[in-house]
């Protein structure tokens, strides 16, 4: 007898999966060949609804200060790699003109054209992020006017900004764009609630199949199962323990008080962080893709400063783990101080590729996960 329960997350995931009209058999599989559902058809994997999407982000237009023009060949050496995903973190900063949010230049949608258009051209999928939306960024440093978890003006901004993309966009299929809405979230989960479930209503009635990705809470590492009706993915983060993959970094270690990184961790110079710990940190995004919905890890890497072995070890464990939920990944960045290009690490004997500086270790690591 089919309970409430059981039927409820048929119907989840049910919507989910229309949504992203037959996204899964558009995938690109991975390195290995694999097909991306495989584990999940064996009742091994707790993600069914996303293929294992594997990837990188591209920071175009992360700020206003690094905005610079999309280049093609990041995408095509991508996809020739057999990855199959591209998250683009952006800043709607670059696209107004001076401090009015409704005044919108033409100039930077068309370099957004582009990264759709290559990403349909190399068989990527692109999801589209706010990383500064109005009233809200993670980052600090720019003062937003007002604050999207409280001001109703900056919500309306907020939806405003994404249905210019929703209309922009429509009628590009699920499996190759979707709309990461805005990233790492700090905010009450009455308050996020609220400004998802407004957002996601205005998407939808302008572009009712576009796929709508959300950010997990306490920046991207809790899990939000009050939106699952919603019938939108979620996006966990590849960052844990902090004190390994942001060692010295100044936005995070910003009096370089963390101790030096070691892999595992079992003594607790790192607050005891190993391969179990980091099990059970995941095990609530399994638990939330087994509600049927689509789970993927949005961000994930190391800094540049943390030894090079060390990183190796623990991203190791990350993927696995995650590779073990059928969840996929985006490395932050693709090139740059986490990147597999040109990262600037003192430990690593880079090799050549295409003019750029490859961390093969790194690179092969992702072609195994």
């Amino acid at each position: 007898m089919e309970t409430h329960s059981t039927s409820r997350r048929a119907f989840i995931k049910g919507l989910v999966e229309a949504s992203l009209a037959g996204v899964a058999g558009a995938a690109v599989n991975s390195a290995k060949g694999k097909e991306p559902l495989e584990q999940a058809e064996k009742g091994k994997a707790a993600q069914t609804v996303f293929p294992r999407w594997r990837g990188f982000n591209v920071q175009y237009f992360f700020t206003q200060r690094r905005y610079s023009d999309p280049v093609e060949d990041d995408f095509r050496w991508i996809a020739d790699w057999g990855f199959n995903f591209i998250r683009v973190p952006m800043s709607y900063r670059i696209w107004i003109e001076g401090d009015d949010v409704y005044k919108i230049k033409k100039g930077p949608f068309e370099k957004i054209d582009h990264v759709v258009d290559w990403g349909q051209k190399y068989k990527l999928h692109v999801s589209l992020n706010f990383h500064r939306g109005p009233g809200y960024c993670v980052n600090e440093g720019w003062t937003e006017p007002f604050d999207l978890w409280k001001d109703q003006q900056a919500l309306e901004a907020f939806c405003f900004h994404w249905q210019l993309f929703a209309k922009r966009y429509r009628g590009i299929p699920p499996s190759r764009l979707s709309f990461d809405l805005i990233n790492e979230p700090k905010a009450t989960h009455q308050d996020y609630e609220r400004v998802v479930r407004a957002t996601t209503k205005t998407i939808r009635q302008v572009d009712p199949k576009r796929l709508i990705i959300i950010d997990g809470l306490k920046t991207g590492n809790e899990p939000v199962p009050e939106l699952i009706d919603l019938g939108i993915g979620q996006s966990c983060r590849g960052y844990i323990p902090a004190q390994i993959s942001h060692y010295r970094a100044g936005w995070v270690d910003r009096e370089s008080t963390f101790p030096d990184p070691i892999w595992p961790d079992k003594e607790g110079k790192t607050h005891r962080w190993d391969r179990q710990r980091l099990e059970e940190h995941y095990q609530a995004w399994a638990d939330l893709a087994r509600q049927g919905i689509g789970v993927h890890c949005g961000e994930c890497g190391c800094y540049n400063k943390t030894p090079h072995d060390v990183f190796l070890a623990w991203f190791r464990d990350v993927l696995d783990i995650l590779t073990g939920h059928n969840i996929g990944y985006a490395l932050w960045n693709f090139r740059g101080a986490f990147g597999v290009l040109d990262s600037g690490r003192n430990d690593v004997s880079y090799e050549d590729s295409r003019g750029h500086k490859l961390d093969r270790k790194l690179f092969n690591l992702l072609m195994e996960s």
